[in-house]
């Protein structure tokens, strides 16, 4: 689910603002999905343009939009992965994607910084996240945001006749206590 970045995002895309997503906001999030998908971003298969995006009405607390103007131009899904009291710590982004029309315009640093920002306010430590080895836009991106490399899993999936790597990153919120 995630895109190709560029030097120009550096800086965030005026009058973009990030929100929690609306239902209305299904089809604009569905069709981001469609237009982005690639077997180099994403080991999921293709998504139906017909399909919905929520799935579970309760996802949409997990997802964050940006808002341009009244559309939406992108997401970023936030959860806890391991629902153990032990690593309510960690929060993982599970999906990032902007608008093909959107990129370059600092929608997925904007979208990133937000998701950091409410990670820190739900308590969270670190933010995990992962990318296929061959997304080198989104993983520059995750890297200029702060975003270490922790670990890689070698020939984790088999995509379009090829064995590609997953990466494990992190970005690790500094505790305001210390």
């Amino acid at each position: 689910m995630q895109r190709a970045a560029t030097d120009d995002e550096h800086v965030p895309a005026p009058r973009c603002t990030v929100r929690q997503a609306r239902p209305e906001d299904e089809p604009a999030l569905a069709a981001i999905d469609v237009a982005t998908w690639s077997p180099d971003v994403t080991p999921a298969p293709e998504p139906d343009p017909g399909s919905g995006f929520f799935g579970d009405p309760a996802r949409r607390d997990e997802i964050l939009v940006a808002d341009l103007d009244g559309t939406v131009v992108g997401y970023v899904a936030l959860h806890q992965a391991i629902r153990l009291e032990s690593h309510r710590h960690v929060l993982e982004i599970t999906g990032l994607a902007v608008a093909p029309t959107h990129h370059g315009r600092g929608v997925g640093r904007l979208l990133l910084a937000a998701a950091t920002r409410a990670a820190r306010g739900h308590g969270a430590r670190k933010v995990s996240l992962r990318v296929l080895a061959p997304n080198t836009a989104a993983r520059r991106l995750y890297e200029s945001c702060g975003f270490e490399v922790e670990g890689v899993l070698k020939e984790e999936f088999r995509l379009d006749g090829r064995y590609v790597d997953d990466l494990l990153m992190a970005f690790r919120i500094e505790d305001p206590g210390l």
